[in-house]
């Protein structure tokens, strides 16, 4: 999903970190991210440590300006609260937020909060301007000036997500009596938010469901759109739950130049890509955005209340969104959140509003859900939880993700053998060495290498593929013979999909897409 930029006013982590790390803090009617809670109610006292600790913490992810601002709507907020003759406790609640936010702000820059002095260091604190620049991720945009890749421990700490570790894997393997699935093996889904709670519900048999989704912007896609659902899929086997797949037709009307009928129509040819990955249509509903709003009564109250609970601001400060955006952007982060809550599918889940959502998906997709994360608890629903996955690289190099829109930076699902074949060998950014001789000597780099990193996602034998680094670190093995062996991987992998798609029926799409009953364990 992918737009043009817009001015970068707020890094994507503008909205306030959740979960048990931090206490999210959402925005007033009047203010950007981190202004009070309306409604929110505590005892009447001076910061708490823990939250004094959450300050602290919360100052890693958010530029002093973002405070300055966010200093500023909730002291007007304090004000209309006692202008309007607010209760003891809703004032007191405010002021101690107020207090809050002045810490965290002279923590961030060392000095005390002056009204009309903004600070002058517009990053967060401990990033310089040059580091800000290295890394940028949202929704639409990734780039980064490092051949490696995106930061992804930089990036755990800017979003305040969780890493996943050997414990945690080897959690879900217990839960799921499983072997992990590569994915998580390697680290190619490194972060997640809940997890664990995820896991508590899953061990007392009660209920939760997938939720992933697609941007339909062209007919084709690459093998990087492949990376959720392949893991969507596993997730789905091993613990027999529902999922929900969300093709956002709407959203590529609103930022591409598409016609309403071109949108919908990519999303009924990627649905077959999506079908032939090998989903269960007993326990999968795929819908596009265009139809199901109009005939789904309980999705389109779920959006509403979204809408009501978030501000232009707000999404201004997560999003980047301009006044000169359309307010069909600025109202669709409302669309995607809402899959989020059960109730949004009411044939599938009745009126049950209690069973949490875990979501597979890139990191850049986490800003939308962080929003939705802040205004789940003031709508009565559970948090979703998520798992985070690594981008998958353009053949170039790790620099940015893959493009639709440039054959030559992608294999795309359609590629014939001999396309494979041809752009792995003349594309795929190498790691190795100038000539032969320097490349026995001194061995290629496998942290650079695109040939190394497809396999890493694509290879399932884990002694081969260590084997394989170790050669090619050594300089045993040269570019030519890795390359190969990448297209021996990939040119099956593709083949087989081809396949599958090739037996996937407009009757079948339309039964995938038909809101229906679903059945799974914890009923």
């Amino acid at each position: 999903m992918r737009r043009s930029r817009s001015r970068k006013l707020f890094q994507p982590d503008g909205v306030s970190t959740d979960a048990q790390e931090v206490e999210p803090v959402l925005p007033s009617a009047d203010g950007p991210a981190w202004a009070a809670c309306p409604g929110h109610r505590a005892a009447p006292a001076r910061p708490s440590r823990s939250q004094v600790r959450d300050m602290a913490d919360e100052r890693s992810s958010t530029s002093p300006l973002e405070l300055f601002h966010s200093i500023a709507a909730q002291g007007e907020r304090v004000r209309a609260l006692k202008a309007g003759q607010a209760s003891k406790d809703e004032v007191d609640s405010a002021v101690k937020l107020l207090m809050s936010l002045k810490m965290a702000y002279r923590a961030a820059t060392g000095e005390d909060y002056k009204v009309d002095s903004p600070p002058g260091n517009l990053a967060p604190a401990g990033q310089s301007a040059t580091e800000a620049e290295e890394d940028f991720v949202d929704p639409w945009t990734v780039q980064t000036s490092s051949a490696k890749g995106i930061d992804y421990d930089k990036l755990i700490v800017r979003f305040g997500s969780s890493k996943i570790d050997k414990e945690l894997v080897n959690r879900i393997e217990r839960a799921t009596g499983q072997r992990p699935h590569r994915f998580l093996r390697r680290g190619i889904f490194f972060s997640h938010r809940d997890m664990n709670q995820v896991l508590d519900a899953y061990e007392n048999r009660k209920p939760f469901y997938l939720y992933t989704g697609r941007g339909p912007s062209s007919e084709a896609m690459h093998l990087g759109h492949l990376i959720p659902f392949i893991f969507t899929k596993w997730l789905q086997d091993v613990f027999n739950v529902p999922l929900v797949i969300q093709m956002t037709d709407d959203e590529k009307y609103l930022w591409k130049d598409l016609t309403l009928d071109q949108a919908y129509g990519y999303a009924v040819e990627n649905a077959k890509d999506i079908i032939a990955c090998g989903f269960d249509i007993n326990k999968t509903f795929i819908f596009s955005d265009l139809d199901y709003m109009g005939s789904s009564p309980g999705f389109y109250r779920n959006v509403v209340k979204i809408q009501k609970h978030v501000t232009f601001n707000q999404v201004k400060g997560i999003f980047g969104f301009t006044d000169s955006d359309s307010i069909g952007k600025i109202s669709f982060p409302a669309i995607q959140a809402a899959p989020s809550f059960s109730n949004s599918f009411p044939q599938i889940f009745g009126d049950k509003t209690d069973v949490q959502c875990l979501i597979p998906c890139a990191i850049d997709q986490d800003p939308y859900f962080r929003m939705t994360r802040d205004v789940a608890p003031r709508i009565g629903y559970p948090k979703p939880a998520l798992l985070h996955s690594t981008f998958f690289p353009a053949l170039q190099g790790a620099q940015t993700k893959m493009s639709a829109s440039d054959a030559n930076s992608s294999i795309f699902l359609t590629d014939t053998a001999k396309q494979i074949r041809d752009k792995v060998n003349k594309h795929a950014f190498s790691g190795g060495r100038d000539t032969i001789e320097e490349h026995r000597q001194f061995g290629g780099n496998c942290d650079v290498d695109v040939s190394y990193m497809y396999l890493t996602f694509f290879l399932e034998d884990d002694d081969k593929l260590e084997q394989i680094r170790k050669d090619y670190t050594s300089g045993a093995m040269l570019t030519g013979e890795l390359k190969k062996e990448l297209v021996e991987t990939l040119q099956p992998l593709v083949a087989e999909h081809q396949a599958r798609r090739r037996e996937v029926t407009d009757e079948m799409v339309r039964e995938f897409m038909t809101p229906r009953k679903l059945f799974y364990d914890f009923q």
